[in-house]
């Protein structure tokens, strides 16, 4: 009887472990899935996989045919592959972190947000285009 209590507890004791253990294997990256690990090695492969296709040497082919096969009646812009009517209707890349500025001969420029408080990217640019800056 006694042994079987004991045995009961390190039935018990054990879950309780392995159930506080794989918490914290799923909260920081071991992968678990009751798979003993094999769940982690896969997802380390598949990012040592989209490492390698990120380090690829430069190749713009893909881009290329993106923008070979994109249907645009009109102006098609070349970073952000929006069609348009006008080049200097292109939005910017990144319009969360960049202001667009329409310059008087037809170009847009994308200047970083980054650092400067409200319109002062805008007034610095016209400085520039007055030759001030």
């Amino acid at each position: 009887m006694k042994s079987l209590i004991s045995i009961l507890l390190l039935a018990l004791f054990s879950a309780t472990a392995s159930a506080q253990f794989g918490f914290f294997d799923q909260m920081f990256g071991g992968g678990g899935g009751g798979s003993g690990g094999g769940g982690s090695q896969q997802q380390q492969a598949r990012q040592q996989q989209q490492r390698q296709q990120q380090n690829v040497p430069s190749d713009s082919s893909l881009y290329q045919q993106n923008y070979d096969n994109y249907p645009c009646e009109n102006y098609l812009c070349p970073d952000t592959l929006a069609c348009v009517h006008f080049p200097h209707h292109c939005p910017c890349p990144f319009p969360a972190n960049e202001d667009k500025f329409e310059t008087g001969d037809g170009h847009r420029l994308c200047v970083s947000k980054g650092g400067f408080k409200a319109g002062e990217a805008a007034r610095k640019v016209e400085l520039a285009r007055k030759g001030l800056l």
